[in-house]
């Protein structure tokens, strides 16, 4: 198929926001303009050791959590507030969906959705390598050649390209949706939006 316009989708798997826009990125996924690419760039939210694990930052989260589910209506997993310690580096699960979208690019949103499953509705720590080997596995990528890619230089370096990619864009808020037309031009729309918003920019 020939593109003419392209919809970017800046995204984090661990941004809590980004897992409220899911059921309306599905949506727009599903009722896309004919001759328009939808991608996905990963924005990386936060860095290993950004965020002290203190009862106060977990009291921020759990409230938080609490108001994108009042917004959106998506479910929460709590159990992540009982761990003791806990790295929120979310460039680990971005690299995974960079690394998935080098194998097989057709299945980076059905991953990208387990990630989020597995993070926001499961409670798994999608930091942990062998976890994130474990969630390709369930999309029907071998496990092995997905730890080896994911592992490598050039999936880190690709990681932070797409996040200074998202922020070239002016996409610094997730989740963005980055449009650009047939002329190269780009507009982007920032923060969650319902999807009857959206619709009026197709």
């Amino acid at each position: 198929m020939i593109y003419k316009k392209e919809i970017i989708a800046v995204l984090d798997p661990m941004c809590s926001w980004c897992w409220g826009f899911e059921p309306v990125l599905k949506d727009l996924k599903e009722n896309l303009p004919e001759h328009t690419r939808l991608s996905l760039c990963m924005g990386g939210l936060r860095s290993s050791g950004d965020q002290v694990w203190t009862e106060q930052f977990k009291a921020y989260l759990a409230q938080h959590w609490k108001h994108v589910q009042t917004q959106t209506g998506q479910t929460f997993n709590t159990s992540l507030f009982h761990k003791k310690d806990f790295d929120y580096n979310t460039e680990p699960a971005c690299r995974a969906v960079v690394t998935v979208r080098q194998i097989e690019e057709a299945k980076v949103f059905s991953f990208m959705n387990a990630l989020q499953k597995a993070f926001y509705q499961d409670g798994l720590d999608i930091t942990q390598t062998n976890i994130l080997g474990d969630i390709a596995h369930s999309q029907g990528i071998e496990k092995d050649d997905f730890t080896q890619l994911f592992e490598s230089v050039k999936m880190k370096e690709a990681t932070q390209a797409d996040s200074y990619k998202a922020r070239s864009m002016g996409a610094n808020s997730f989740p963005s949706l980055v449009f650009i037309d047939e002329e190269g031009h780009l507009y982007v729309l920032k923060g969650y939006r319902s999807f009857k918003e959206i619709q009026k920019h197709l």
